[in-house]
């Protein structure tokens, strides 16, 4: 395999941030050493499950930004391009505002998912059978700005300034308070979702010389829009479910890792899904750094700090390199 060496280097980088992320903000290496019960609850229950969902997140996202970029052929494509990312925040939202989220732990990650699978299918139904990339961007747009629209219109008519506080907060994207139950809920979906991404591997090289190019190879582009709106709705809807909003890792792994495949999508997306874990788990650990005892930094908040300067520069290397 080409990529061996790569994708081992990767591994060993998402060893080194899960690392990180255990010892930062003064973890009692010595008291666990010394069988203390009160470190081991705190490695096992606190610092374990929020390392493990950091990496389902930023994987599940690293891994959809590059299929998408492959498919659209456009470095400047992420899973909030065709709209998932914003359904799957309406249904956690609606969770919210209407006290649903209260009820139960597993409420909130449910609405989630299914706002991402419903926008999932209204894209498809709104682009139409026939739906070429340009198409399905547009379509992604319109889904994507309406729910955003009625993500503002719940925040607006909130029945109270808790309720308002509590969206708000949870629409930053954090993974603070992360427990095994959330791992439990997000991982068969992630992993559901990254096999299924994963099968479009070959299809997303043949596209690289065109659409028409592809077909004449066999390559049902309906299916594969299917494939990659299935799979992003699964990665992405339940990423969101468990961490709330969290932007550009999507855009910004991919584009780092790209050079090192001799930019061949096919190769790019387990990388993608490596680097995209290695990303979220050390912007959360950043967070902790940053926040120490005052007011919370919040990990959507790191990950826009550090993906608006890289998104700037991207659209400006595009810009020189267009025609």
């Amino acid at each position: 395999m080409k990529d061996i060496r790569l994708i081992l280097i990767l591994s060993g980088v998402c060893g080194l941030a899960g690392l990180a992320g255990l010892l930062v903000d003064g973890f009692p290496v010595a008291a666990l050493r010394a069988g203390d019960e009160t470190a081991w609850l705190l490695l096992t229950e606190l610092r374990l499950p929020r390392i493990a969902l950091g990496f389902l997140v930023g994987a599940a996202l690293g891994l959809s930004g590059a299929a998408l970029q492959g498919y659209f052929r456009n470095p400047l494509a992420d899973p909030g391009v065709i709209g998932v990312s914003a359904s799957a925040g309406l249904g956690a939202v609606a969770a919210l505002y209407f006290g649903l989220a209260s009820l139960s732990a597993l409420i909130l990650p449910v609405t989630a998912i299914a706002g991402a699978a419903l926008g999932g299918t209204a894209l498809l139904l709104i682009a139409g059978r026939g739906a070429t990339a340009t198409s399905l961007i547009l379509s992604g747009v319109a889904v994507g700005a309406l729910a955003n629209a009625l993500v503002a219109l719940a925040m607006n008519f909130s029945p109270n300034p808790w309720a308002l506080s509590e969206i708000a907060y949870w629409l930053m994207g954090s993974l603070r308070n992360s427990s095994w139950t959330e791992v439990r809920i997000a991982l068969p979906l992630v992993a559901a979702g990254a096999a299924i991404l994963l099968t479009t591997a070959r299809d997303l090289h043949s596209l690289t010389i065109g659409e028409d190019g592809a077909r004449a190879l066999g390559v049902n582009l309906r299916g594969l829009q299917i494939r990659l709106i299935a799979g992003t709705a699964l990665a992405v809807g339940a990423a969101v479910a468990v961490a709330g909003a969290i932007g550009f890792v999507g855009l910004v792994v991919p584009h780092l890792i790209r050079p090192r495949v001799q930019h061949e999508p096919s190769r790019l997306l387990l990388p993608s899904a490596l680097g995209g874990g290695a990303l979220l788990m050390t912007a959360d650990a950043a967070t902790r750094l940053v926040s120490g005892d005052g007011v919370p930094l919040y990990l959507g908040v790191m990950t826009a700090i550090l993906g608006v300067p890289f998104f700037f520069h991207l659209i400006r290397q595009t810009g020189r390199l267009a025609p």
